[in-house]
């Protein structure tokens, strides 16, 4: 009963975490007119003011003095963090520039470009079906790209820098918040001092649009933070096969905010595009819950095996000794 109730309060983490990055598309464009680098300045800098907060509450401090012990780990952090700023970065300027049907297709095609930089830098070897449902989203940009009259480079870097900054996570093997108040712990003094330039040359938002505007700045902090905080109560309560497929209510949360909510248009070339990548992430979903179930039956049916095998070697004669 404890179990059950565990996963139902994961799901609803999970359902927490992805709901809230699916929807953010909603909140960018009230931050205007402050710029996308702005923008980002601004998360940086309060994300590091939340996170920390966190981290007080949780008393959780001894990794820092690892981290700095570690200069390869540090450099890391630092590559993690410059990676992941491009990726808000063009985010953002995504959204606030009518773009944000463009923008879910990098988050679409992420799982693809994760197996793909599997496959080139880690080694790994693919089933089957993942080479189809690689073909195909390959065949999807393709089609994309003639639809857009050119390729869907918003796509492409959103779905090419995340898959980088999740392959570098995984490497470096940090918590979620702990990861997150190194990463803008690195990049808050760049940020701050471009917040600082900007209100010097009088060309800062902050402050000069409103108490309500400045307030909606102040709260990128935990915009980045509570879906982050979801996530890392989620990963802890469900199976990773579960965490997987609820990755995909984003981008379609985006996909839908950018058709139905902000009239982004939608030719033909686009539909069959889009129609491809889901053909190829539903093809990666099934192969991956096979793969799931098979491999949970093995293990029960090792488990079963070997209680049955034990009474036959307790009973098989002991052999003589020489």
């Amino acid at each position: 009963m404890k179990a059950e109730n565990e996963q139902r309060t994961g799901l609803l983490y999970g359902f927490g975490a992805y709901g809230l990055w699916g929807l953010v598309p909603l909140f960018w464009p009230l931050l205007k007119p402050a710029g996308a680098v702005e923008i980002l300045a601004h998360r940086m800098v309060w994300s590091l003011a939340v996170v920390g907060a966190l981290l007080l509450v949780m008393r959780r401090w001894g990794w820092i003095r690892e981290l700095l012990r570690e200069p390869r780990k540090l450099g890391m952090t630092a590559l993690a963090a410059t990676v992941i700023s491009v990726n808000w970065g063009l985010y953002i300027w995504a959204v606030n520039n009518g773009a944000v049907v463009e923008s879910s297709l990098g988050y679409f095609i992420n799982p693809l470009v994760t197996i793909a930089i599997g496959v080139l830098l880690l080694g790994e070897r693919l089933r089957r079906a993942q080479w189809a449902a690689v073909a195909i989203g390959f065949l999807a940009v393709l089609v994309l790209a003639i639809g857009y009259g050119r390729p869907p480079w918003i796509s492409l870097v959103l779905a090419f820098s995340f898959a980088t900054y999740g392959l570098i996570k995984k490497k470096l093997g940090m918590g979620g918040v702990e990861s997150l108040a190194a990463e803008t712990a690195l990049l808050f003094l760049p940020a701050l001092g471009y917040l600082l330039w900007l209100g010097a040359q009088g060309r800062s938002a902050f402050g000069s649009e409103g108490l309500g505007h400045s307030a909606l700045l102040a709260t990128t902090g935990l915009v980045t933070a509570i879906p982050l905080v979801f996530f890392g109560a989620a990963a802890i309560r469900v199976p990773l096969s579960t965490l997987g497929l609820l990755q995909y209510l984003a981008p379609v949360f985006q996909f839908l905010l950018g058709v139905a909510y902000f009239h982004e248009a939608m030719p033909f070339e686009r539909w069959a595009g889009f129609s491809l990548v889901w053909a190829a992430l539903a093809l990666l979903t099934w192969d991956a819950l096979r793969t799931a179930r098979r491999s949970r039956a093995r293990v029960e049916a090792a488990g079963t095996a070997a209680p049955a095998s034990a009474p036959a070697a307790a009973a098989a004669p002991e052999p003589e000794r020489a």
